[in-house]
């Protein structure tokens, strides 16, 4: 590239001074940083790799046990930087240290899956959405499986300790009216001991349930009186039994019909803290159990520690098809919309023509089977 006019234009003096400028406007333009063009647009193009911080979520960004990175967004980072013809190194981090590293440039690119938002719109360029999704919420199969959902909810430590009591309830009736009829009335109430407190117990329960069958029936005084008490108790044993067992039920009932967000203010909430999630919780006073990864937070609601898991639908549904595909499900409705994308620090002269590429990448047949690879959509 020249800068110098054609010969004989000036005099000869003239000519040597012109000449000695185009000299050092050649090497100037030498020294200087590259830039290259894309449809039109032109960025610097650094001399050294480009720093990119990774936050890892699969399916957008998948770490193998190698070390390597795996994800729809790292396949599409790779294939933009390739059009671009940009190096760059790989840095996995936190979400939060990606985030503050961009703020301070520590870092040139951020992908994985990042959301838009405006607090950190605010703070960074993104580039064009790549991927739109909502919030998602899984839930156990076993809640919503109709009435062997309720059998299983009577196999438990709490019932099982009910109905003992309460057999030991009818064992001390039966064996108290016993005691009295063993004499007056042997034909119903036998001499012997298992044999007589059996059909103590027997007279019992048919008469607490008002069955009332009349096969047995008290003559002696003192099992008359017992048998007037034991009538009134048992209205009163049934009466709570009946309640609580009606309570209980209507709880559990409730808790396990989830059917969107306007049910989690009921039930125990797991998912990840400092995320766009817990934004959303927190804004509406939802309660909620952080764990450190999506992997333990589903963990905890297949052995019941908590009722539901809300995150990034994409993030549920991959790890869902993993290893949770019998025990657990993701809801059909997802909210609270939003878009993924790549962050660049603020004002890079990259961000315009990353977009372009991006977008022609999003417009290419690879990309849907990106899509049915990574997400199965």
């Amino acid at each position: 590239m020249s800068f110098c006019l054609p010969h004989g234009f000036f005099s000869r003096k003239s000519t040597r001074t012109i000449g000695l400028w185009c000299s050092i406007a050649t090497l100037l333009l030498l020294l200087a940083p590259q830039t290259y063009a894309l449809n039109d647009v032109e960025f610097e193009r650094p001399n050294e790799p480009l720093n990119v911080a990774v936050r890892v979520g699969a399916p957008f960004v998948i770490e193998r046990a190698d070390g390597s990175l795996d994800g729809i967004s790292v396949a599409l980072w790779e294939e933009v930087a390739s059009q671009l013809n940009v190096a760059f190194d790989y840095q996995v981090v936190e979400l939060d240290a990606l985030l503050q590293g961009m703020y301070n440039q520590d870092f040139d690119v951020g992908i994985g899956p990042l959301t838009v938002t405006a607090e950190r719109e605010r703070m960074l360029d993104f580039t064009q959405p790549f991927h739109s999704a909502g919030l998602g919420i899984a839930v156990r199969q076993e809640d919503r499986a109709g009435w062997w959902a309720v059998a299983q909810r009577f196999v438990t430590k709490e019932f099982a300790s009910v109905m003992l009591a309460l057999s030991a309830v009818l064992l001390l009736s039966g064996f108290s009216l016993w005691l009295f009829e063993r004499k007056h009335n042997p034909d119903e109430f036998s001499q012997d001991k298992v044999k007589g407190i059996g059909a103590g117990f027997w007279w019992a329960a048919v008469t607490m349930t008002t069955v009332g069958y009349g096969d047995k029936s008290p003559r002696s005084t003192g099992g008359r009186v017992v048998a007037l008490i034991w009538m009134f108790t048992s209205v009163i044993i049934i009466s709570s039994f009946t309640a609580s067992i009606a309570s209980s039920l209507t709880v559990n009932e409730l808790a396990s019909r989830i059917e969107g967000p306007s049910d989690l203010d009921r039930v125990r909430v797991a998912t990840i803290p400092n995320s766009f999630t817990s934004e959303y919780l927190d804004q509406r006073f939802i309660s909620y159990r952080p764990y450190a990864n999506i992997e333990a937070a589903l963990d905890a609601l297949a052995a019941q520690e908590v009722d539901a898991v809300v995150h990034d639908a994409p993030l549920l549904n991959y790890q869902l098809r993993q290893r949770f595909d019998a025990d657990l499900m993701l809801l059909p409705n997802t909210f609270n919309a939003q878009n993924y994308a790549f962050t660049l620090v603020e004002g890079s002269d990259m961000l315009e023509a990353t977009n372009r590429t991006l977008l022609d990448v999003r417009a290419s047949p690879n990309w849907n089977n990106l899509l049915e690879r990574y997400m199965g959509e």
